[in-house]
């Protein structure tokens, strides 16, 4: 059974509920708990919705293990990771690895590989809860929690787009600004499943990029993701006129070198609410977006990226 605690270490006594929401427990994740087979105690006793936290009290949280299912089959293909604790696994993804299972790949995904590697390494709770995902073909850092309280936990930096999330992309053609902020709405285009566009009645989205190296036809861009709607970087620089480069279904040459869209997520920050404080780490830039670069770059500027 995972457990987790806290003292309440300030000088004022607070309701149990807002004691727990000034640590990441909304009210919901609160009611799941409870009824999940959960248990919510103060100093040591099972804890009432009225009751109060004095200073120097202690809140425990214990949750069941979240056991295997068959649904979710295990591989044990490798899979590269970047930062584990108790909590979160960080995952360097390789482009052309799917995320969750779906209809295209029910078994190799990163969450199959994921449950596998959790299984071998003895863990009791084995169904891993994909908080940031990328698209198949982009590369770079994933986060993962290993338990659903964790999960819960980053709701509101989730609604918020309070995850900082960056990337490197190679767009195609010299982009004249050395900074911009592209705020234009993305919607589903219509009769079509897979592909974005910018459209009035989308939702709202926002990028922000700053221009790292200018290319005889090619821009290397550092990102950083305001909000999080499918495909927003790729949607979002066709829209400048500037498609990344390699990436098909949104028109970009496939003349450069690499035959997948490039971008790759080389950094992802969140505010841990464990640790209560800030965890972060990088991907470095793989191979074939090196190649790519090294053709206008050296390896040292590479590296220092």
């Amino acid at each position: 059974m995972a457990h987790f605690s806290w003292q309440n270490q300030s000088d004022e006594t607070l309701r149990i509920k807002n004691f727990l929401a000034q640590r990441g427990v909304s009210h919901r994740m609160f009611s799941i708990i409870k009824r999940g087979g959960g248990q919510v105690l103060l100093n040591k006793k099972p804890v009432l919705t009225l009751d109060e936290v004095a200073p120097g009290d202690f809140v425990e949280i214990n949750m069941p293990p979240e056991t295997s299912n068959a649904v979710v089959a295990a591989s044990n293909l490798p899979i590269r990771i970047l930062f584990e604790d108790e909590n979160w696994l960080l995952v360097d993804k390789e482009a052309g690895m799917t995320s969750v299972p779906g209809k295209a790949d029910r078994e190799t995904t990163m969450v199959n590989r994921v449950k596998g590697y959790l299984i071998s390494t003895g863990a009791e709770d084995l169904v891993p809860h994909v908080v940031t995902r990328l698209d198949r073909f982009t590369s770079g850092v994933a986060l993962l929690a290993k338990h659903r309280f964790a999960h819960g936990l980053l709701d509101k930096q989730l609604q918020k787009h309070t995850v900082d999330k960056r990337y490197y992309a190679i767009v195609d053609g010299v982009l004249d600004d050395d900074h911009g902020l592209i705020d234009a709405p993305i919607g589903r285009m219509d009769d079509d499943f897979i592909r974005r566009e910018v459209r009035e009645d989308g939702r709202s989205s926002q990028t922000e990029y700053w221009v790292v190296k200018r290319m005889p036809n090619q821009t290397l861009v550092r990102v950083q993701l305001h909000t999080g709607r499918t495909h927003q970087i790729r949607v979002h620089f066709k829209y400048l006129g500037h498609p990344l480069i390699g990436d098909e279904i949104y028109g970009g040459p496939m003349d450069r070198g690499i035959s997948r869209q490039a971008l790759h997520a080389y950094w992802l920050e969140f505010y841990d609410p464990f640790i209560q404080s800030k965890l972060h780490v990088n991907s470095a830039v793989p191979a074939d977006l090196k190649e790519v670069l090294l053709n206008d770059m050296s390896e040292e500027e590479i590296d220092k990226l």
